[in-house]
This record gives C-alpha cells, structure tokens and sequence, in this order.
C-alpha cells in the first residue's frame, strides 16, 4: 500500500488496516517459525506498511487537534 493511498482513507479505515495488517504479519511470523513460508519478503512489506499506516494516522490525528 502506498502512502498516497492511505492518505485517502479515513483514520477509522486506516486503524481497520492496521489491525489487518498486523494479523497477517503474526500469522506470517508463525508460520515462519515452523518453517512453512513460501514469501518471506513479505515480512518485510508488512512491517513497512504498518510503520507507514502508523505515521500517516498520527499526522491525521495531529492535524484534526491543531
């Protein structure tokens, strides 16, 4: 997911996002622990797009409070 996109969506869409994202990267975390990962870039990716989910609702939230 992009920045540009996630600038497009709501923060009640945006913290919905988040929460899947997060579940994707334990059940991928898991199943690397067992040593069942096909894609293990997609870790990677997945922590990236949390860390941007998590930037961009902070500046949503910051910018409704100014």
């Amino acid at each position: 997911m992009t920045s540009k996109e996630i600038r497009e969506l709501s923060p009640a869409e945006i913290n919905t996002k988040l929460r899947e994202t997060r579940e994707q990267l334990l059940q991928l975390r898991l199943r690397k622990n067992t040593g069942q990962v096909e894609k293990p870039h997609l870790l990677r990716a997945y922590r990236k797009d949390i860390a941007r989910l998590e930037t961009i609702l902070k500046q949503k939230k910051t910018t409704k409070a100014a």
